[in-house]
Order: C-alpha cells, then structure tokens, then sequence
C-alpha cells in the first residue's frame, strides 16, 4: 500500500470568491471541500440536510476560519425552495456566488429484482434531481450576475462501471455525466464553467456504515496504490475545477482514481 502524501497548503487559489458546498457536514468530500475552498481563500456557505451535523461543522470551520467567511444552512436538495433559500445565503452575505459544488448523493445495496420504485426514486431524486436543482439554480444566478462563474458536480466511477446491486446509484451518477456535459454548453455563453469529478473509491466515516467490509476489500483491491483516496485528495481536483487554473475546461468529467487499466 501507498501511503496518502503529505496534504497540501493552500494558495489562495480562490481568494474573494464565494463558494456554496451541499452535503458539507461530516467528514466526507463535501467536508474536505468545504476546507480546502477555506484553505484557498474563498468565502464559503455550506448546507446539508442533517441540522445537527451541519451546526456542528459550521461552528468548527466558523471558529477556524471566522465568523465572516463561514455560513452555515439546512438545505435538503429534494426541495427546490431549499436550495433558492441556500444560494440566496451567499449572495445576501457576500453580494455574489462565483462556485457551486454539488457534492449532494445517495447511495444504497440492491438487486435490480429486488428493488422497490421507493429505492430507485429517493436515490435519483438526491443524486440526480438534486443536481439538477442546484446547477439550474446556479446557472440562473450566474446567467443574470454577468461575471460568470463555475459549478462543479459530484459524480462517480460508477456511472461508467458495472457494480451489482448499483443500478439506482450508477444510472444516477451516470446522469450527473450527461447533465454535466449538457449544462456546460448551454452555460459557456455566459461565461460559466460546468465540470465534475469521478471519485472511485474516498474512505470516510459514512462509507463504512454503508458498505460491507467484503465490498470496500473488492473495491480497494482495484487501486492501483493499494488504498482509498482521501477525501481532501478528492476535494484538490475539486479546489483545481474551481480556480483558475481549469480556465479552459468545461463538460468533462474528471477521474479522481487509480484504478487498474
């Protein structure tokens, strides 16, 4: 096994910009990003649809980073008036929205003739409904600011790979692909990037409580470092889509992974 490199520090690759993170509590990608956009200089409003975790998280990025580049709000992205009322935040408090990062996604185990249209529909409606909420909204703001902007999605090696017991979740994350490369024309006009990231497989807390010890095996087996990413590592390629350094990327899906050929 590989050991994880040192992290990095940031580089003020997003300095004055004003970024919104869904599903940001925890110690998942969303969390990881939601530093590293700190970490670069960003203002930074998260929301998630657990309270209790989000208070939490708000309160410790607030007391790090300080109460004026941090906010905090409940946001299910099933609820289109949730997700208005998220990036009304970041514009009411900073006067502009410059990345959206759509990290919000639902997974689950089921046989295709074992699962219910309950089962299939919360997955897709989360992953990718929710999506699409978010980077429509996004691109409304962004669309009638004038200063353009950037929106990077959540996807997953999944929406290429076959996995058993994944239909709902892979032809979700699969969606999020198509809506990406779609949105990212349609936005180009306007001066807006629209990007994703496909992680293959980012340990964290969450993972372990879903996902049996014999499938996470099969999974890590299959990196060619012989371990599962960081969640931060995942949240670097985020950080690169959302600064200026990705300035003439838009509609690809990025791997983050080290996945035997």
């Amino acid at each position: 096994m590989t050991p994880p490199p040192p992290y990095q520090p940031g580089h003020a690759l997003l300095a004055d910009r004003t970024a919104v993170v869904t599903a940001a509590a925890g110690a998942g990608i969303g969390g990881a990003t939601a530093r590293r956009l700190l970490e670069e200089g960003a203002r930074v409003v998260v929301g998630d649809a657990h309270a209790r975790r989000l208070a939490e998280c708000t309160a410790a990025l607030t007391a790090e980073f300080g109460p004026e580049r941090v906010a905090g709000l409940p946001c299910d992205v099933t609820d289109e008036a949730q997700v208005a009322a998220l990036l009304d935040l970041a514009e009411r408090r900073h006067g502009r929205l410059d990345v959206v990062v759509n990290n919000a996604g639902l997974g689950g185990t089921a046989e295709l003739t074992e699962m219910t249209d309950a089962q299939w529909g919360k997955v897709l409606d989360v992953t990718l409904n929710g999506t699409f909420r978010c980077t429509r909204a996004a691109l409304r703001r962004m669309k009638a600011s004038g200063t353009g902007g950037v929106i990077v999605n959540n996807a997953s090696v999944a929406g290429w790979r076959a996995q058993a017991g994944q239909a709902h979740y892979a032809a979700a994350k699969a969606g999020v692909m198509a809506l990406t490369r779609c949105a990212a024309v349609e936005a180009a006009a306007y001066g807006v990037r629209v990007n994703a990231v496909s992680p293959s497989l980012a340990m964290h807390p969450h993972l372990v409580k879903v996902t049996t010890p014999g499938v996470l095996e099969e999974l890590t087996a299959r990196e060619a470092f012989g371990r599962p990413a960081e969640p931060w590592e995942v949240a670097n390629v985020i950080v690169f889509l959302a600064s200026g350094y990705s300035s003439y990327m838009t509609g690809e899906v990025v791997p983050v992974s080290s996945q035997h050929a």
